[in-house]
């Protein structure tokens, strides 16, 4: 039987609503213009459409276009800062004076923040090393070391200041061969802890703060530059946003990585995504860099390097190839250090390499020796597992627990050079297990790394790896439990294509499945999509999006924050229930009525009014008989873009008026300081209390309207 398929400009909206975040005010006019199929082989075609918007929100983030060894070297680690600190490896000191003196800031965190942690747990004995470096009180109340002496105030030449801005430090600094921080103590690591935004928010250091506002930003981030740690902490709860007011991106990346760099690296990370997804041009493009992105996840806190890993991974490795050819889009995850430190496959030893009987000879020599304890636990399964099970083959891919530890094999020795230190992939022959593997009853004969693009051809051009990614594509795009006829033509594009991701997504875009009845409005929104899609929808102006990456940890779904390898759901079971709606809700109300911090939406424009002449709905003598509905009724349009339920809309009429909706929204949906969401992220607690608050809405009935219409069932549907 041929199924009923939408017409007209139903189909452009469906389109957007699958295709891209969710359409924009215009958006549905200008595809019509150029006609839905023209507008989608654009879309394929990311490259050639100009994105020029989003590119001056992104040069808010530099460190986010730097290699991966130039971020470390200009913002050093956890693990540099405590060799530093500790005296240990060969890290040096930047000559860049601004740089050597975040970095001397750094330290100084460091030192006053585990003296802080010394002082709750009395009990627990002192490192030695950490001994010889105890604290004391300065006379006028900054913590100061006792050895080596640092100076508290530094004094920097303007023209140094100017210098240090315009160009990396040449100098490649050595770092000490150190284990990684486990991800458990992030939080605890005294390196992380945010500042107080109380501490001297009054008296002498208000006064301060009130100098240094009045100053031209250049002389403002000098003067900055030269306070001591504590003396920072303090001014951040008493001057606020108007610190940084005026300043350029990098003077701001650095000012918020003094604390420690982790932090500001791992929000930029999340924000600069969410202004992708917000403004990009390319929709398909940014679409389906989240889908590859959630299909090969990665988890931000599984250490404090991981976060340094993020952003070349999302810039290099999975955008690149977000609509290119699948086999290649696997060999550039597996090589990834991301995915390689991820997966722990860059610890894997091959139990009869070089690199295991040597060390099985240093355990015999000196068992409690430094080498024996640092050493690899030997064969690590876990991507070998993942790259079948979730990357590939899929759960019922027909591998066995065998060809597990086959594949853990062969992709011995792919590792990360320096992996704490900016190294790319490496291939290391001494830890490869030598000999043949047998993998899915293919014989692999030992060829190092070879081995493993072998192995990688192999999975990426298998049936069941054809229909395992078809079917999640279906899955994301057409409905929960695709049509089997459907993804059985998309899994024979994929092999007859040779794995290229854009003949799939055509095969899904001609489809009769995707264009059915019974697949529009089908799809729950997740978290991510939801808060999207609402910005967008309400053409709101995002100034900080740093707001909008708290709210997606307060809806369980933030960026990079699925701790397990399988990535987030693409179906609606664990987003849909009566506390995830209300949240959503909550959300709405506080965007639209313009109370979510760095985030402005001009319902004036938006709704065609002249500034001047607005006047509240339910007085405009020259509205239709009925002015707010008239109002209502085209939130609808301008919003949804099709009527809402009778139910729904007496609902968004009746509630118009009532400024209580907004204020109970804010109580319940807190994004100040002490707020917690359901899985954590990077943001510090003083960071969410230094965001300025918005201006009332300039239509405050058009505010509580659009807030109910975007918390709505119908716009919860895609």
């Amino acid at each position: 039987m041929r199924l009923q398929e939408i017409q007209g400009r139903e189909r452009v909206l469906h389109a957007l609503n699958r295709l891209t975040f969710g359409p924009r005010p215009g958006d549905v006019a200008a595809v019509q213009a150029i006609g839905l199929n023209k507008w989608f082989e654009q879309q394929l075609n990311a490259a050639a459409i100009p994105d020029a918007t989003l590119e001056a929100k992104l040069a808010e983030y530099p460190a986010m276009n730097m290699s991966l060894a130039d971020l470390q070297r200009k913002f050093p680690g956890p693990q540099a800062i405590k060799a530093m600190v500790e005296g240990k490896g060969q890290m040096q000191m930047p000559t860049d004076p601004v740089m050597r003196a975040m970095v001397e800031d750094q330290k100084e965190f460091y030192k006053l923040q585990r003296k802080a942690q010394a002082a709750a747990n009395p009990g627990a004995a002192a490192a030695p090393d950490m001994q010889a470096q105890a604290m004391t009180s300065g006379a006028d109340g900054d913590m100061a070391p006792a050895t080596p002496t640092v100076p508290a105030k530094r004094k920097l030449r303007q023209q140094d200041v100017n210098a240090g801005m315009n160009a990396l430090d040449s100098d490649k600094p050595e770092m000490a061969a150190d284990k990684p921080i486990p991800a458990a103590e992030i939080a605890a690591d005294p390196m992380m802890a945010a500042p107080n935004p109380g501490a001297g928010a009054a008296g002498p250091m208000r006064e301060e703060a009130m100098k240094l506002i009045a100053m031209e930003p250049a002389d403002r981030f000098t003067a900055i530059m030269a306070l001591s740690p504590n003396q920072l902490q303090r001014l951040r709860g008493a001057a606020g946003p108007a610190l940084t007011a005026g300043m350029t991106p990098e003077q701001r990346e650095i000012l918020v990585a003094l604390p420690g760099s982790v932090r500001m690296i791992a929000l930029e990370s999340m924000e600069s995504r969410l202004m992708r997804d917000i403004y990009s041009d390319r929709q398909l493009e940014a679409v389906m860099t989240d889908f590859w992105l959630n299909h090969f996840n990665v988890y931000v806190r599984k250490n404090q390097n991981e976060p340094y890993l993020i952003p070349t991974y999302e810039r290099e490795t999975i955008r690149p190839n977000a609509l290119g050819n699948f086999e290649t889009l696997l060999v550039a995850t597996a090589k990834s250090p991301a995915m390689l430190e991820y997966l722990d496959n860059f610890r894997s030893v091959g139990p009869d390499s070089v690199q295991a009987k040597r060390i099985e000879r240093v355990k015999q020599i000196n068992p409690n020796g430094p080498i024996a304890k640092l050493a690899s636990a030997g064969l690590n399964e876990n991507y070998g597992r993942e790259l079948m099970e979730l990357h590939t083959l899929g759960v019922n891919g027909g591998y066995t627990q065998a060809d597990v530890t086959q594949v853990a094999k062969v992709f011995t020795g792919w590792g990360i050079d320096r992996p704490f230190q900016g190294g790319e992939f490496a291939f290391e022959d001494k830890r490869h297990e030598p000999g043949t593997k047998t993998v899915l009853g293919k014989t692999i004969n030992e060829a190092g790394e070879k081995e493993g693009l072998e192995v990688l051809h192999m999975l990426a051009t298998s049936p069941a790896t054809a229909h395992f990614i078809s079917t999640k594509l279906a899955v994301r795009f057409v409905s929960d439990n695709p049509p089997e006829a459907l993804v059985d033509r998309m899994a024979a594009s994929f092999l007859k294509s040779n794995g290229d991701i854009k003949t799939v997504l055509r095969t899904m875009f001609n489809s009769p499945e995707f264009w059915s009845t019974e697949a529009y409005r089908a799809k729950v929104k997740t978290p991510e999509e939801f808060v999207i899609s609402a910005v967008r929808a309400s053409g709101a102006t995002v100034n900080n999006p740093q707001a909008l990456v708290q709210a997606l940890d307060k809806l369980g779904m933030p960026l990079y924050g699925m701790q397990t390898p399988n990535g987030y759901s693409w179906t609606k079971e664990g987003w849909v229930s009566t506390g995830a709606l209300v949240s959503r809700m909550n959300f709405a109300l506080v965007l639209t009525a313009d109370r979510m911090p760095g985030v402005r939406v001009d319902w004036n424009g938006l709704l065609g009014e002249e500034p001047a002449a607005v006047v509240p709905a339910a007085y405009d003598p020259k509205a239709a008989t009925d002015p707010v509905a008239a109002k209502e009724k085209r939130l609808e349009q301008v919003l949804l873009g099709q009527p809402v339920s009778e139910k729904t809309r007496a609902t968004v009429i009746g509630q118009s008026s009532d400024a209580t909706v907004t204020e109970q929204a804010l109580t319940q949906f807190d994004l100040g300081p002490g707020s917690t969401g359901k899985k954590g992220n990077y943001i510090p607690k003083g960071m969410r209390a230094t965001l300025a608050p918005n201006a009332a809405p300039d239509d405050a009935q058009a505010a509580v309207m659009a807030g109910l219409l975007l918390g709505s069932p119908e716009f919860q549907r895609r």
